[in-house]
Formats: C-alpha cells, sequence, structure tokens
C-alpha cells in the first residue's frame, strides 16, 4: 500500500467479533486494497462474496483468504447463517459491502446491519478514499436496533469519509 502511496489510518481497536461495512465499491480494486489494508494490520477477516467468483483456480485462493460465497440466485437465510456463525466462534470478523455491488445501487443492502443486530457485535465503520489514497477504520459502531437512527448515522459516516475510485457509481442512500 505504502509504495502505491496509499496510508491506512485506524483509531480504534478491534473487537473480538464484529461486522465490518466497508464503502464504497466501485471497483474490483476495493477488494484488492481492502485485502491488503488488513493484512498490513495482521488482522484476518471473513468476506462475502458472491459465487460465481469461486470458480478454478479462483475458488481455492478465495477460500484460502476466508472467502465465503454467496449464491444469489437462490432465496437463503445468509443473515441467519453468519448470525449462527458468529455464535459458534470465540472470534470472527465479517467484511461486507452494502452496496452488494460494483454498479450504482441507489439503496444499500442491510445484512450488514441485520447480522450484526442479531449476532450482538459491533459494526467496524471501514472507508476506502481514492481522492485521498486513504482506506481507514475510524469508528466501531455499535447498534442499538433502532434502525433508522442508526443507519443515519452509519450513511453520514460514508457521507464524510468515503471518496469511490468511480463517483458515477456511488451512492449513499437518503435517511
Amino acid at each position: 500500500l505504502k509504495i502505491a502511496g496509499w496510508k491506512g489510518v485506524v483509531s480504534t481497536d478491534e473487537p473480538l467479533k464484529s461486522v465490518i461495512c466497508v464503502a464504497p465499491h466501485t471497483s474490483n480494486w476495493d477488494f484488492i486494497i481492502g485485502k491488503l489494508f488488513y493484512w498490513s494490520l495482521d488482522r484476518k477477516t471473513s468476506f462475502l462474496m458472491k459465487k460465481s467468483w469461486f470458480f478454478f483456480p479462483m475458488g481455492y485462493l478465495f477460500r484460502a483468504m476466508n472467502g465465503i460465497p454467496i449464491d444469489r440466485s437462490k432465496k437463503n437465510s445468509v443473515v441467519e447463517q453468519m448470525i449462527e456463525e458468529f455464535a459458534k466462534r470465540d472470534k470472527m470478523h465479517l467484511a461486507i459491502t452494502p452496496e452488494g455491488t460494483r454498479k450504482l445501487n441507489n439503496k444499500w443492502r442491510l445484512g450488514f446491519y441485520h447480522i450484526a443486530v442479531g449476532a450482538k457485535v459491533p459494526i467496524q465503520l471501514a472507508y476506502i478514499n481514492f481522492q485521498k489514497k486513504e482506506m481507514g477504520i475510524t469508528e466501531v459502531f455499535y447498534p442499538t436496533g433502532d434502525e433508522n437512527s442508526d443507519l443515519k448515522h452509519i450513511y453520514d459516516f460514508y457521507r464524510k469519509n468515503a471518496g469511490p475510485k468511480f463517483s458515477e457509481r456511488f451512492a449513499i442512500p437518503e435517511n
């Protein structure tokens, strides 16, 4: 990251368990930068990724990096499955991009929030800012269960910190 001119900003301790909300997600570079950033912190995280990326040989690589394939063509309860995974483990961090796609999405998928609430874990708010060449985790947010208020706080965080590679592909929902 340093060679490429990027800097990491971390101003919080890592909880034992958390959902890591990572935004914006407008290019495949987001994944690479995010993984390099987390590795630079010597932290381990799992991530959700659409199943179609888990083809040979990439599937072996993504699984080795703690990737969890998601079949979006089926209606299955990913939220419930992830809540159960959190319950089984003493330590777990799950990175999720709330847009769920690299394309413009004016309505974020709220699975990251529902997993955190259901598993009773905090949300690490992780941002990427291409204009500043910066990635950071500067807040650990503890959901209150008041979805509207919590989402307003989360959206405001990203309005202040996010810097997408492709701004035409990134939108933060209105409160």
